[in-house]
């Protein structure tokens, strides 16, 4: 006797397109977490009572540029917002910073994280809010042929690599390191560097900014305890 098929659905239910209802809740809940970084850069320059032409004194940036960023005319690249935080003697991610006070833990669902648009990419804070931002973590997006910049980058600290996707050239005191999925780079960040997505699609990676001289080493007391030398 052959057994009755079970309906998998009532009568006149519709199918719903999971995946494409997805994907929208992720852009809705997307475009509440935008950072608007030329309104932020404004307040930060408020904040520490400069003029516009004195940031740009300091910053090396022209009047001109501030200005259409500030104004929502123009994405700075990466290289540019670690200038204008150099000058401001802040963080590159207090652009991210809003008036929630900080946490000593953060936790963000993968729709929910900040993130700006920058000249041809991406920049996603994964911080949280922890405060004192010893650890600075990102994931960084970039168009294809896209960069972070002319000049070289410079700043104190370390600087974590991972790559996510794509294939991403950087460039350390003249030396090239090519970097495919799953490849990582460690360098101290005083050192001039650049990076670059030298193929014709997207490139994404960790980025991952230590900008602090600690005597502590975290990861002994995580691991030590767990795993013995091997034989």
């Amino acid at each position: 006797m052959a057994k009755k098929r079970v309906p998998t659905m009532l009568p006149g239910q519709r199918r719903r397109p999971a995946l494409r209802r997805s994907t929208n809740l992720v852009a809705a809940t997307r475009l509440t977490t935008e950072v608007n970084v030329g309104r932020r850069l404004k307040e930060l320059r408020s904040e520490h009572e400069l003029t516009i032409r004195e940031l740009a004194d300091k910053s090396g940036l022209a009047i001109n540029t501030l200005s259409l960023i500030e104004n929502g005319k123009t994405s700075p690249s990466v290289s540019t917002l670690q200038q204008i935080a150099a000058a401001l003697e802040v963080r590159i991610t207090a652009f991210f910073e809003s008036n929630t006070p900080p946490t000593s833990v953060g936790f963000i669902k993968a729709a929910q994280r900040p993130y700006a648009k920058f000249a041809h990419g991406a920049l996603e804070d994964l911080g949280g809010g922890v405060a004192p931002y010893a650890v600075e973590p990102f994931v960084v997006t970039l168009e294809p042929h896209s960069s972070s910049g002319a000049e070289p980058i410079v700043h104190t600290g370390y600087e974590f690599v991972f790559c996510l996707s794509g294939h991403m050239l950087y460039t350390i005191q003249d030396r090239p390191y090519l970097l495919e999925p799953g490849d990582s780079l460690l360098f101290e960040s005083h050192l001039p560097h650049r990076w670059q997505n030298v193929h014709a699609e997207p490139a994404q990676t960790l980025l991952i900014l230590y900008p602090l001289d600690t005597p502590e080493h975290p990861v002994q007391h995580h691991f030590d305890r767990h795993f013995a030398p091997s034989a």
